[in-house]
Protein backbone atom coordinates (compact mmCIF):
# COMPACT_ATOMS: atom_id res chain seq x y z
CA UNK A 1 0.00 0.00 0.00
CA UNK A 2 1.30 3.49 -0.90
CA UNK A 3 2.49 5.23 2.47
CA UNK A 4 0.72 8.78 1.37
CA UNK A 5 1.20 10.55 4.20
CA UNK A 6 4.74 9.43 5.01
CA UNK A 7 5.47 10.62 0.86
CA UNK A 8 4.04 13.95 2.06
CA UNK A 9 6.62 14.00 5.43
CA UNK A 10 9.45 13.75 3.29
CA UNK A 11 8.80 15.81 0.94
CA UNK A 12 7.68 18.33 3.40
CA UNK A 13 11.82 17.95 4.72
CA UNK A 14 13.20 18.73 1.16
CA UNK A 15 13.91 14.85 0.60
CA UNK A 16 14.08 14.59 -3.12
CA UNK A 17 11.83 12.22 -4.92
CA UNK A 18 14.46 9.77 -5.68
CA UNK A 19 15.27 9.49 -2.05
CA UNK A 20 11.96 8.74 -0.86
CA UNK A 21 11.33 6.04 -3.92
CA UNK A 22 14.62 4.66 -2.51
CA UNK A 23 13.27 4.94 1.06
CA UNK A 24 9.57 3.89 0.51
CA UNK A 25 10.44 1.57 -2.49
CA UNK A 26 7.25 3.09 -4.41
CA UNK A 27 8.01 4.11 -8.16
CA UNK A 28 9.20 8.12 -8.86
CA UNK A 29 6.26 8.58 -11.33
CA UNK A 30 4.09 7.20 -8.29
CA UNK A 31 5.53 9.77 -6.03
CA UNK A 32 5.53 12.98 -8.03
CA UNK A 33 1.70 11.77 -8.82
CA UNK A 34 1.46 11.67 -4.81
CA UNK A 35 3.15 15.37 -4.52
CA UNK A 36 1.09 16.75 -7.48
CA UNK A 37 -2.23 16.04 -6.56
CA UNK A 38 -1.57 17.02 -2.81
CA UNK A 39 -0.53 20.33 -4.28
CA UNK A 40 -3.38 20.72 -6.07
CA UNK A 41 -5.68 19.81 -2.79
CA UNK A 42 -3.92 21.87 -0.78
CA UNK A 43 -2.23 19.14 1.66
CA UNK A 44 1.15 19.79 3.06
CA UNK A 45 3.16 18.85 6.14
CA UNK A 46 2.39 18.39 8.95
CA UNK A 47 -1.13 16.83 8.30
CA UNK A 48 -3.70 16.35 10.63
CA UNK A 49 -3.74 13.67 12.90
CA UNK A 50 -7.42 13.21 12.51
CA UNK A 51 -6.44 12.13 8.65
CA UNK A 52 -6.17 8.53 8.44
CA UNK A 53 -4.16 7.00 5.57
CA UNK A 54 -7.17 5.70 3.88
CA UNK A 55 -9.03 8.37 3.95
CA UNK A 56 -5.98 10.75 2.51
CA UNK A 57 -6.01 7.78 -0.61
CA UNK A 58 -9.43 8.82 -1.16
CA UNK A 59 -8.89 12.35 -1.05
CA UNK A 60 -6.10 11.99 -3.33
CA UNK A 61 -7.24 9.33 -5.32
CA UNK A 62 -10.98 9.62 -5.76
CA UNK A 63 -10.87 7.13 -8.94
CA UNK A 64 -9.87 4.80 -7.33
CA UNK A 65 -12.31 4.49 -4.52
CA UNK A 66 -15.09 4.35 -7.50
CA UNK A 67 -13.22 1.54 -8.84
CA UNK A 68 -13.29 -0.73 -5.31
CA UNK A 69 -17.13 -0.08 -5.87
CA UNK A 70 -17.41 -2.12 -8.81
CA UNK A 71 -17.56 -5.81 -8.50
CA UNK A 72 -15.15 -8.38 -10.19
CA UNK A 73 -16.93 -11.16 -11.60
CA UNK A 74 -14.85 -14.47 -11.23
CA UNK A 75 -13.65 -15.52 -14.74
CA UNK A 76 -12.79 -18.95 -13.70
CA UNK A 77 -16.55 -19.68 -12.27
CA UNK A 78 -17.71 -18.00 -15.98
CA UNK A 79 -15.51 -20.59 -18.00
CA UNK A 80 -17.11 -23.23 -16.19
CA UNK A 81 -20.03 -22.09 -16.44
CA UNK A 82 -20.04 -21.56 -20.18
CA UNK A 83 -19.49 -25.57 -20.64
CA UNK A 84 -22.90 -26.30 -19.26
CA UNK A 85 -25.92 -27.03 -21.01
CA UNK A 86 -27.71 -24.01 -22.61
CA UNK A 87 -25.81 -21.24 -20.57
CA UNK A 88 -25.05 -18.07 -22.48
CA UNK A 89 -22.35 -15.05 -21.69
CA UNK A 90 -26.21 -12.97 -21.30
CA UNK A 91 -27.43 -14.96 -18.94
CA UNK A 92 -24.19 -15.31 -16.53
CA UNK A 93 -24.27 -11.19 -17.35
CA UNK A 94 -27.95 -11.00 -15.36
CA UNK A 95 -27.20 -13.60 -12.95
CA UNK A 96 -23.50 -11.35 -12.29
CA UNK A 97 -25.91 -8.03 -11.72
CA UNK A 98 -28.47 -9.75 -9.74
CA UNK A 99 -25.45 -10.71 -7.19
CA UNK A 100 -24.15 -7.17 -7.48
CA UNK A 101 -27.33 -5.58 -6.24
CA UNK A 102 -27.30 -8.17 -2.97
CA UNK A 103 -24.10 -7.28 -1.87
CA UNK A 104 -24.74 -3.31 -3.03
CA UNK A 105 -21.71 -3.61 -5.71
CA UNK A 106 -21.69 -1.78 -8.50
CA UNK A 107 -21.85 -4.25 -12.18
CA UNK A 108 -19.76 -4.19 -14.85
CA UNK A 109 -21.77 -3.61 -18.00
CA UNK A 110 -22.34 -6.42 -20.55
CA UNK A 111 -19.52 -5.26 -22.86
CA UNK A 112 -17.07 -4.62 -20.06
CA UNK A 113 -18.26 -8.24 -18.64
CA UNK A 114 -17.81 -9.88 -22.35
CA UNK A 115 -14.15 -7.89 -22.63
CA UNK A 116 -13.17 -8.79 -19.46
CA UNK A 117 -14.00 -13.03 -19.81
CA UNK A 118 -12.14 -12.90 -23.08
CA UNK A 119 -9.31 -11.38 -21.84
CA UNK A 120 -9.10 -14.44 -19.38
CA UNK A 121 -9.90 -16.91 -22.26
CA UNK A 122 -7.03 -15.67 -24.08
CA UNK A 123 -4.17 -14.91 -21.69
CA UNK A 124 -4.93 -18.47 -19.95
CA UNK A 125 -5.84 -20.28 -23.53
CA UNK A 126 -8.99 -21.50 -21.75
CA UNK A 127 -10.48 -24.29 -23.46
CA UNK A 128 -13.78 -26.25 -22.87
CA UNK A 129 -14.00 -29.56 -22.90
CA UNK A 130 -17.79 -30.41 -24.69
CA UNK A 131 -19.49 -33.23 -24.05
CA UNK A 132 -22.01 -34.81 -26.86
CA UNK A 133 -24.06 -37.49 -25.94
CA UNK A 134 -24.91 -39.99 -28.87
CA UNK A 135 -27.08 -39.14 -31.89
CA UNK A 136 -28.22 -35.96 -30.18
CA UNK A 137 -26.82 -33.22 -32.39
CA UNK A 138 -26.33 -33.36 -36.20
CA UNK A 139 -23.92 -30.79 -37.84
CA UNK A 140 -25.05 -29.97 -41.45
CA UNK A 141 -23.49 -27.93 -43.83
CA UNK A 142 -22.57 -27.27 -47.74
CA UNK A 143 -18.94 -28.08 -48.32
CA UNK A 144 -16.86 -25.23 -49.03
CA UNK A 145 -15.12 -26.48 -52.42
CA UNK A 146 -17.95 -27.74 -55.22
CA UNK A 147 -17.13 -31.08 -56.99
CA UNK A 148 -17.78 -32.25 -60.60
CA UNK A 149 -19.90 -34.34 -62.84
CA UNK A 150 -19.35 -35.49 -66.50
CA UNK A 151 -22.32 -36.00 -68.63
CA UNK A 152 -21.80 -39.31 -70.21
CA UNK A 153 -23.35 -37.81 -73.63
CA UNK A 154 -22.68 -34.26 -73.72
CA UNK A 155 -18.82 -34.94 -71.88
CA UNK A 156 -19.89 -31.49 -69.98
CA UNK A 157 -18.58 -31.14 -66.73
CA UNK A 158 -21.22 -29.58 -64.59
CA UNK A 159 -20.28 -28.78 -60.79
CA UNK A 160 -21.79 -30.02 -57.90
CA UNK A 161 -22.46 -28.81 -54.35
CA UNK A 162 -21.61 -31.54 -51.67
CA UNK A 163 -23.72 -32.06 -49.13
CA UNK A 164 -22.46 -33.10 -45.36
CA UNK A 165 -24.41 -34.34 -41.98
CA UNK A 166 -21.75 -35.46 -39.20
CA UNK A 167 -23.11 -36.60 -35.92
CA UNK A 168 -21.35 -34.59 -33.59
CA UNK A 169 -20.30 -37.14 -30.54
CA UNK A 170 -18.92 -40.29 -33.21
CA UNK A 171 -18.39 -38.06 -35.78
CA UNK A 172 -20.05 -39.89 -38.57
CA UNK A 173 -20.50 -38.35 -41.50
CA UNK A 174 -23.69 -38.55 -44.80
CA UNK A 175 -22.64 -37.04 -47.79
CA UNK A 176 -24.37 -36.63 -51.25
CA UNK A 177 -24.15 -33.84 -53.97
CA UNK A 178 -26.48 -32.04 -55.48
CA UNK A 179 -26.57 -29.72 -58.91
CA UNK A 180 -28.20 -27.12 -56.61
CA UNK A 181 -28.30 -26.04 -53.20
CA UNK A 182 -31.37 -24.54 -53.61
CA UNK A 183 -34.27 -25.44 -50.87
CA UNK A 184 -35.23 -28.06 -52.10
CA UNK A 185 -32.43 -29.95 -52.28
CA UNK A 186 -31.65 -28.97 -48.61
CA UNK A 187 -34.65 -30.83 -47.46
CA UNK A 188 -33.80 -33.53 -49.42
CA UNK A 189 -30.63 -33.90 -48.39
CA UNK A 190 -32.04 -34.05 -45.04
CA UNK A 191 -34.16 -36.53 -45.38
CA UNK A 192 -31.59 -38.95 -47.03
CA UNK A 193 -29.47 -38.33 -44.15
CA UNK A 194 -31.93 -39.22 -41.69
CA UNK A 195 -33.16 -42.67 -43.47
CA UNK A 196 -29.16 -42.99 -43.63
CA UNK A 197 -28.27 -42.64 -39.58
CA UNK A 198 -32.26 -44.62 -39.61
CA UNK A 199 -33.38 -41.88 -37.35
CA UNK A 200 -33.37 -37.72 -36.40
CA UNK A 201 -31.36 -36.10 -34.31
CA UNK A 202 -32.65 -34.24 -31.29
CA UNK A 203 -30.75 -31.14 -32.30
CA UNK A 204 -29.56 -30.10 -35.84
CA UNK A 205 -26.87 -27.52 -36.13
CA UNK A 206 -26.55 -25.59 -39.75
CA UNK A 207 -23.25 -23.90 -40.46
CA UNK A 208 -23.32 -20.38 -41.60
CA UNK A 209 -24.62 -21.15 -44.91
Amino acid sequence: MTKYREIIRMAGFGISVRSISASLECSRNTISEVLRRAATKGFEYPLSANLSEAELGEMLFPERTSEKATHTPDCEQIHKDMGKSGVTLSLLWNEYCIECSTISKIPLSYSQYCRLYRKYAHTTKATMHISRKPVEQLEVDWAGQTATIIDNVTGEIIPVYVFVAVLSSSGYAYVEAFLSQEQESWITAHAHAFRFFGGVSRIVVPDNL
